[in-house]
């Protein structure tokens, strides 16, 4: 079934896929940090849903925890990273139309965090990239 891109139901079905994937589980078996991806709305303009920001907990090979955060009403974890991007290029790397690498420097995906950790666990990063991609995302996003 196709999903909304960002939503809660989007975060728990590719929660669902890392948790249910071997080759995920097994590349990202070192990895210690969790996520924080802001969604912006294309073109600076406000969409009904628009801003939003997704928490993932990853940590050796598991997803712990998925949820959508509203920073007018609740602090924001102290994550090791954070992305942000439009859902413009969001979209664009989850269909696999932008190298989620080439995206980061070239700063279509903004990143806050270790960039040297990011770079020796580029497995991980496309693994969980392809990840994402499992899940269906509905056409008219």
């Amino acid at each position: 079934m196709a999903m909304k891109f960002p939503s809660e139901e989007y975060a728990h079905a590719v929660m669902g896929a890392l948790n249910n994937d071997q080759q995920y589980a097994q590349v990202a078996r070192n990895w210690e940090g969790d996520i924080i991806f802001f969604v912006e709305p294309d073109g600076g303009v406000e969409g009904q849903d628009l801003p939003m920001t997704l928490y993932f907990d990853l940590w050796h090979g598991k997803c712990r925890q998925v949820r959508i955060i509203d920073p007018d009403t609740e602090e924001l974890p102290d994550a090791a990273y954070t992305l942000t991007a439009s859902q413009h290029n969001y979209l664009r790397v989850l269909r696999g139309e932008l190298d989620p690498m080439q995206a980061m420097i070239t700063r279509r995906l903004q990143v806050d965090g270790s960039m040297g950790y990011m770079l020796r666990n580029v497995p991980t990063i496309l693994n969980f990239v392809r990840c994402c991609g499992l899940v269906e995302i509905e056409a008219d996003n």
